[in-house]
């Protein structure tokens, strides 16, 4: 069995698995980049998925502080990587519609729900109370993950008026899931 690798985190000091935290890289030029994917060369910093977190270590110049290099970091990066985690989830859960892994509407999604075919639904943060309490009563055991508004979702799928989605049981799904959890993570602490 392979045992997940630890990294510690450059803000509190706790080692923790991979996934758990946000990789990031400093170029050949000085520059730091997000490396989410895991994939760039070079030595990783780590910080919790948190926004909190990373604006600490923005802040405290903590990547320069842990490296004891020079990095060139935009002003705006806090909200460049932000924007990057909000891209990716949408970016997959549009992978899953083109895999045919996602229905949309509420009426399929419930019936989908219905047939035991479902991962987990994607619900609009702008849903009405009322369609939120129904999809609740029939998705008992599913997660519901709530992080993009309806026109977040109706751009990233060209679709209209999309509340909610189900991503199907399929192979993209853990990908899917793991992508708009990071993204719903990190704007919670």
């Amino acid at each position: 069995m392979e045992t997940e690798l630890q990294r510690k985190c450059v803000v509190t000091g706790q080692v923790k698995p991979q996934d758990e935290l946000l990789r990031f890289v400093k170029t050949p030029d000085s520059c730091l980049v997000p490396d989410f994917a895991k994939k760039l060369d070079g030595r990783g910093l780590y910080v919790l998925n948190s926004k909190t977190a990373l604006k600490t270590a923005l802040d405290k110049n903590l990547f320069i502080k842990s490296i004891h290099s020079f990095l060139k970091i935009p002003e705006d990066f806090l909200s460049q990587v932000e924007h990057l985690l909000y891209q990716r989830g949408l970016d997959t859960l549009n992978l899953a519609r083109k895999a045919g892994a996602l229905v949309t509407g509420f009426e399929k999604v419930k019936a989908n729900i219905l047939k035991n075919k479902v991962a987990f639904v994607v619900e609009a943060v702008d849903a009405s109370d009322d369609s939120s309490q129904k999809i609740a009563a029939v998705s008992k055991n599913l997660e519901t993950l709530k992080v993009y508004t309806s026109q977040d979702l109706d751009t990233a799928l060209s679709k209209e008026s999309t509340v909610y989605t189900a991503v199907l049981k399929s192979g993209i799904a853990p990908t899917v899931y793991k992508n708009i959890k990071r993204y719903q993570t990190f704007l919670q602490n």
